[in-house]
């Protein structure tokens, strides 16, 4: 069987098109690739010779650069045919960053259901098969097609051709052997209820030329079509934040659980919002304290949190009996403000050790069970083992085990064999894990049923110390730490701790990694949020003796050179630049009283009127620990912070590893009095490479760096994907993110544009989702008592109202914030559910500062915040919610 594959695309010079062809069901054998060759302007073609043609053919495109750079159209092609006759295939190119993809994603499979697949009875006689794709059509729609000649019924728009619809788009199938060519024709829509033609797609019409003649007789000619070009950027839903442990239900233990999610779901479809977005909901158990409430630290990137399984559910009716003792316990944890993390897992653990010895022997033979652990084995043997070994030497860090510090498969299913003396020390995290899957699946798929998408979250790191690292430390960059720059959220800079991606490594095999992690979040979610996109692109790497991220550099990044120092005046001089900079005048500035403690324990004079720090506090981590032997009295807590300063009063830093000794500028040079007491005549060039090293340099570089990972993961997944794309962000982010398909997220209080002080929802590009805070910040109604000339400048310039603004935000105020993201034109408008009760004065909390989940200044922060209305009461509370109904609807967000 010969393929004639024709696609439709104008290249510019030093461009070549490519198709490769892949063969079997599942599409994972690569056959060939195959050149094509220029016929016009606008079409590229090449025929294709197959022997033993298969049933199913998968294949797409590639654009090759003369520079090397690869792009791939989006979308694996499938082709069906069981004949003997050649085919002739028209495509046209699919840009990964078209809007209409969007739709195409398993969020919108929840919010527009495609149709059931159609059995195709054999048609004979037909010689074209048209295949377009229109998402947003609505329900009582069709599409249809009017053309040239008698088969395309002569543009008669009363009478036009109805396309039917499958599981991958439209598809009409007609005999054209009886017309003139070339013939032109066009996309519709029709509606069913009222039986009226609606208009045509819009731009010139499409052209079909004559029809080919093959070895085997006539030419079957396919038209992939694409999409119908219809408006694609009219769809605009909205939808609540809220992390999980934040639900509050009456059956809830302390904390909320996958199951407060049928509950959620229900009162979201009741007002028309169409997602749910939660924080990440993986198990972060390290050190069985509160520590572990920061759900960005996940011991797997895999495994649940044990804290959202829902102890009824677990017991079901055979073993409740076993909860009534708990039930006094359960309501007490219950009706705290806040999270008891402590008291909630020590309870909830205590009554699955009791009801997994119950179960023990009936839930391994069940077949949906041996289904999920063959599916999952990868990551579930090495975690429970994993779990049972942390508990064992009391600590997740693998590197202090007495033994079994290095991850080896044949002693993990060694401690996975039932004949194992510590089988149910291992067994009881399979069955956790089990039971956690199937509660948070039935979630999920009720809020599926209901036409509800649920989002969720994937942090840019791992944990240190998470099986993850365990079983492959090779991916990871162990010897340094992930965080991110000095901003006005911390000013210090943040350090998370997590080691930083190998990115080489992952590459190396494909970045099965991310396409298993992927793939396991889809079972649940149908979007997920990237957690500091910018890491694709640059990660900022923190070496392991700092504590704060003030000295951290981006990696990868194009360094500084002793060279151009030398060359733009500055010269160079290792000890003034790269050592921190101690003075008489620097002491008294830093430390003032504290003065003479200092220099007594903690420095070394020199002879140039300067200071060196002495060994033993040398290193911010060297600080923290002999400050962690302190009292932690006001004065040990300035001491220490003073010493952190200080350290860190440097303008050049070396790379933070033996192997890297690479130049890079601190990170707010301009603010070090090392910069500050430095002639003039060197500032000048100085700053002068500072703003060429962060703003000019990197950029190009970045982009490649994003282009060689993100392709492959946007590929791997089909849900959404939306980029928490905030900070101090690259020129060449926003043009990746759209070349990808990739929404922004645009907050009012953090502007992208330079020198802006607040961003306009109105001003969202579509492919975004727009919000007026999120965890990691302080509500609508914190944020306006945080800093009142703010609040009044918002109130004169964004809300265009004149006068004083009122002291707190009261609840018309509230209102119209929430308005101007629902009338936004961006795709997706999403709320803390804390911002949208700031709406009502009955149901609003009373101190909004309560409500705010994470501070991102504060490394050991608890994360414990919890509603504090019921969401049976939250269903309730009819006039808040007809009033929200009402502001969605009248948005069109409905």
């Amino acid at each position: 069987m010969s393929v004639h594959f024709h696609l439709r695309y104008s290249t510019r010079f030093g461009q070549d098109l490519f198709v490769i062809i892949e063969a079997g069901q599942d599409g994972a054998e690569q056959v060939a690739e195959y050149p094509m060759t220029y016929l016009n302007d606008e079409l590229w073609q090449c025929s294709v010779d197959i022997d033993h043609a298969p049933r199913v053919l998968f294949y797409r495109f590639e654009i090759r650069e003369q520079s090397g750079e690869i792009k791939e159209d989006w979308g694996r092609r499938r082709l069906d045919y069981s004949g003997k006759n050649d085919l002739r295939v028209f495509d046209y190119w699919n840009a990964p960053g078209a809007v209409e993809n969007a739709f195409e994603t398993q969020a919108f499979r929840v919010l527009e259901p495609v149709a059931e697949a159609i059995e195709e009875k054999a048609k004979m006689g037909f010689t074209h098969y048209f295949r377009a794709k229109a998402p947003l059509l609505q329900q009582e729609e069709v599409l249809c097609m009017v053309g040239h000649g008698i088969a395309l019924r002569n543009w008669d728009t009363k009478a036009p051709l109805l396309l039917r619809r499958d599981e991958e788009g439209w598809f009409l199938q007609l005999d054209l052997s009886g017309e003139n060519f070339p013939l032109g024709y066009k996309y519709g829509v029709w509606n069913t209820r009222t039986n009226q033609f609606m208009g045509f797609e819009e731009g010139s019409n499409r052209t079909l030329y004559a029809a080919a003649t093959g070895t085997g007789g006539p030419v079957l000619t396919i038209l992939n079509d694409g999409f119908a070009r219809f408006p694609a950027n009219t769809w605009r839903g909205a939808g609540v934040a809220i992390p999980v442990f934040s639900l509050r239900s009456k059956k809830s233990w302390g904390v909320g659980e996958f199951s407060d999610i049928r509950l959620l779901v229900d009162w979201a479809k009741s007002v028309g919002l169409k997602i749910i977005q939660l924080l990440p909901v993986n198990d972060t158990t390290a050190t069985h304290t509160w520590v572990d409430s920061y759900p960005y630290s996940a011991v797997s990137a895999f495994a649940l949190h044990p804290i959202y399984l829902n102890m009824e559910q677990l017991a079901g009716k055979k073993h409740a009996a076993l909860l009534k003792p708990y039930q006094k316990t359960h309501k007490t944890l219950n009706a705290l403000e806040a999270v008891d993390y402590e008291a909630v897992m020590k309870l909830k653990w205590e009554v699955i050790r009791q009801l997994y010895a119950l179960q023990k022997d009936e839930w391994t033979g069940d077949k949906a069970y041996q289904t999920y652990f063959s599916e999952n084995r990868h990551w579930l043997e090495p975690y429970a083992v994993f779990c049972s070994l942390r508990d064992k030497n009391g600590t997740a860090d693998f590197s202090k085990w007495p033994s079994q510090q290095v991850c080896r498969p044949a002693e993990v299913e060694k401690m996975l064999s039932p004949a194992s003396k510590n089988y149910d020390e291992v067994a009881i995290h399979l069955f956790v894990q089990w039971r956690l899957h199937l509660q948070l699946k039935a979630a999920t798929d009720y809020a599926h049923q209901h036409g509800i998408a649920v989002k969720g979250d994937i942090p840019i790191g791992i944990y240190r110390h998470s099986c993850d690292a365990w079983v492959a430390p090779e991916l990871y960059n162990m010897n340094m730490q992930a965080g991110a720059p000095p901003d006005d959220f911390a000013v210090n800079g943040q350090n998370w701790g997590f080691p930083t991606y190998n990115w080489a490594q992952m590459q190396a095999d494909g970045f099965a990694w991310w396409r298993q992690r992927f793939h396991q979040m889809s079972l649940y979610f149908d979007a997920f949020r990237i957690d500091h996109i910018l890491g694709f692109f640059r990660i900022w790497s923190i070496p392991m003796d700092a504590v704060e991220g003030i000295l951290g550099h981006f990696v990868p990044a194009i360094p500084v050179t002793e060279a151009e120092l030398l060359e733009s005046g500055v010269g160079f001089n290792r000890d003034r630049l790269c050592r921190p900079y101690i003075t008489e005048q620097v002491l008294h500035d830093i430390f003032g009283a504290d003065i003479n403690w200092v220099g007594e324990n903690c420095l070394l004079p020199r002879k140039d009127d300067r200071f060196d720090l002495r060994p033993e506090f040398a290193t911010q981590r060297l600080v923290e620990l002999y400050f962690e032997g302190q009292p932690g009295t006001a004065q040990h807590i300035r001491l220490r912070d003073g010493l952190y300063r200080l350290i860190s009063n440097v303008i050049l830093l070396e790379g933070g590893t033996e192997e890297d000794s690479a130049l890079h500028f601190r990170f707010g040079m301009e603010k070090t009095t090392s910069f500050q007491y430095l002639p003039e005549e060197v500032k000048g060039p100085l700053k002068a490479l500072y703003v060429d090293y962060f703003y000019r340099r990197q950029d190009d570089f970045w982009q490649r760096e994003a282009m060689e990972k993100l392709p492959a993961l946007k590929r791997a997944t089909q849900m959404l994907i939306c980029g928490e794309d905030l900070g101090m962000v690259p020129h060449c982010v926003p043009d990746v993110m759209k070349e990808l398909g990739i929404l922004s997220l645009e907050i009012q209080r953090m502007p992208k544009a330079a020198g802006a002080t607040f961003f306009h929802p109105r001003d969202a590009p579509y492919m975004s989702v727009v919000t007026p805070s999120t965890h990691d910040m302080s509500t609508i109604r914190g944020w306006w008592e945080e800093d009142r000339e703010l609040s009044q400048r918002f109130f004169r310039e964004i809300l265009g109202l004149e006068g004083a603004a009122p002291y707190f935000c009261e609840p018309w105020l509230n209102h119209a914030i929430l308005e101007q993201h629902f009338q936004s034109p961006a795709m997706w408008s999403i709320f803390q559910l804390q911002d949208l009760l700031g709406v009502d004065e009955k149901l609003r909390r009373e101190n909004p500062h309560d409500e705010r989940i994470n501070i991102p200044a504060n490394p050991k922060h608890y994360w414990r915040y919890r509603v504090h209305i019921m969401l049976e009461d939250l269903m309730k509370s009819g006039e808040f919610n007809a009033a929200l109904k009402k502001m969605i609807a009248g948005s069109g967000r409905d």
